[in-house]
């Protein structure tokens, strides 16, 4: 089944496993998928000695296979064939169990790990033809390596169509944890990692000591702002850190990226590759799927406490946030969230191939969000609450010529319609008129910008009220020794190149003040 260009790569990549690895597969004869299944096992095992494989009939119509490290179990279980995008997630389940794998957690991230409370059933539905799925896997089986207690299991939704039916998924990858959904769509480690202590908690280690970190300048964010300022502060000769959830930031799930200047196109994933290239050239300390507990500012060294025990001790803190998906914060949008609501097109588009969808937003997401859906649905509604379009004239010149987008002005959406299973339609109000009306959609994507992620520095620092940090031209808050730059600040225009130019200014601010002594 596999190729042997494959096989010969896969056994270059096992070369030096230290263990012995068993897919222990339950095939039910009566499944479409069991004898490729088979013949796709004994593909894999038979690229090193140290796997091997064992089958049991299955008495259900069953698919599935779990990974076995020394005849015990990691709690990884695959429910499908692991091809396509996924079979990356295989290959890395066995090396990250043998504990060659890229990215595998650190100290503290395996501490938390450890101290998710309870035990707990994850299953994720992918798509094999998804991009987004894989990290999402890759991340929660390495969760359940560092947990005895936690199990993860991939589900390959289009083998079980009932199970996706019954569930009313209509998005991937759709998380469940002990049967309950967890999270929808694209994620990593620090995101699925803080979700599972946020609704089953964390066991605390009191006898852990905390991990102190001294440095000259600390930057919480690790997107274009962010990675800006580290690299301005390391160019000056100082210790610096990041703390990120990922880096990237907000870029990361951008598709289509082609108003940088000097560089003509590019992607989210590729520009985030980028960064963390140019920081990597520095001698810059990151510390990524972090997630921020509290800080104290009141002191000349300022104190960042992060989830899992560690404090990062600094005079000069750089904010960069940047900020996430706004939402509609209307009846029911909460209730249909990843059943019809979504906040990405090109994640979950595919899922109303034929059908109708409306995209709130007539900025220049919405208006690109609209084009997109235009190629795949039936018909695309869009509902921009000004009187007039915010996207570029390329845009909304783009989006008049296609004869299956219909652009309504002056609307503001007042309520998300379903079923109790699934979107149904959505209320509008003719801002005009004050006139109601019911449009009759089978998916929303909300476009309306973002919200500043800044819920950590309220009681920190002063807020406006968009709940944006406010700066001074030089980047400084109301606090000594505390810069913020980017998108989660009062400056306008909200924009890659502006938000690099914004974290340099910081950088350079702070170094101002730490030679003339201010800080």
């Amino acid at each position: 089944m596999l190729d042997s260009n494959i096989l010969q790569q896969v056994q270059d990549v096992f070369a030096h496993l230290d263990n012995r690895y068993t897919l222990s597969a339950k095939i039910g004869a009566g499944h479409s998928a069991a004898a490729q299944l088979k013949e796709f096992i004994e593909d894999f095992v038979s690229t090193s000695p140290h796997l091997s494989a064992t089958f049991t009939d299955a008495n259900d119509a069953q698919v599935r296979f779990s990974l076995l490290k020394n005849d015990e179990p990691t709690g990884i279980t695959f429910r499908g064939i692991p091809n396509g995008h996924e079979f990356t997630s295989l290959l890395l389940a066995v090396l990250n169990a043998d504990g060659k794998g890229k990215n595998l957690p650190d100290e503290v991230i395996s501490r938390r790990i450890g101290q998710l409370k309870g035990d707990l059933k994850l299953q994720t539905y992918v798509s094999l033809t998804c991009t987004n799925c894989p990290e999402v896997v890759q991340a929660l089986n390495i969760i359940a390596l560092y947990n005895g207690r936690v199990s993860h299991e991939m589900i390959d939704g289009a083998l079980f169509q009932d199970e996706v039916e019954r569930l009313n998924i209509q998005a991937v990858p759709s998380v469940y944890a002990n049967g309950e959904l967890l999270h929808i769509g694209k994620s990593d480690l620090g995101e699925l990692l803080a979700k599972l202590e946020d609704k089953f908690g964390s066991e605390e280690t009191e006898c852990v000591e905390p991990v102190e970190r001294v440095y000259d300048v600390v930057v919480i964010g690790g997107g274009p702002a962010g990675s800006s300022a580290a690299i301005y502060s390391a160019r000056k000769g100082l210790k610096v850190a990041v703390v990120a959830g990922r880096i990237g930031g907000q870029v990361k799930d951008t598709v289509g990226i082609e108003n940088l200047i000097s560089v003509s196109q590019t992607t989210g994933a590729q520009l985030a590759d980028d960064l963390r290239s140019h920081i990597g050239r520095y001698p810059i300390d990151i510390f990524e799927n972090r997630k921020l507990d509290h800080v104290d500012f009141n002191e000349k060294e300022k104190r960042i406490y992060v989830k899992g025990g560690e404090v990062f001790v600094t005079p000069a803190v750089i904010i960069a946030t940047g900020a996430g998906w706004r939402k509609l914060n209307v009846d029911d949008e909460a209730k249909y969230m990843g059943k019809g609501v979504h906040f990405c097109p090109h994640c979950d588009g595919p899922f109303y191939k034929e059908k109708r969808v409306a995209v709130v937003g007539g900025g220049n997401s919405g208006i690109e969000a609209a084009i997109d859906l235009a190629g795949i649905c039936s018909h695309v509604t869009v509902l921009e609450f000004a009187d007039s379009l915010r996207a570029d004239t390329v845009l909304q010149d783009k989006a008049a010529s296609m004869p299956n987008i219909e652009i309504f002005k002056s609307s503001q959406t007042t309520q998300v319609l379903g079923d109790g299973n699934h979107v149904t339609a959505i209320r509008v109000k003719d801002r005009n008129t004050e006139e109601e009306r019911e449009i009759a959609v089978d998916g929303i994507f909300v476009q309306i910008g973002l919200a500043p992620n800044t819920d950590s520095f309220r009681d920190a620092l002063p807020l406006n009220q968009r709940r944006e940090i406010e700066v001074d031209a030089g980047c400084r808050t109301a606090v000594p020794g505390v810069y913020a730059a980017g998108d989660c600040t009062s400056v306008p225009y909200k924009q890659i190149v502006i938000a690099m130019g914004e974290g340099a200014k910081a950088a350079l601010s702070a170094f101002d003040d730490r030679i003339r002594g201010i800080i």
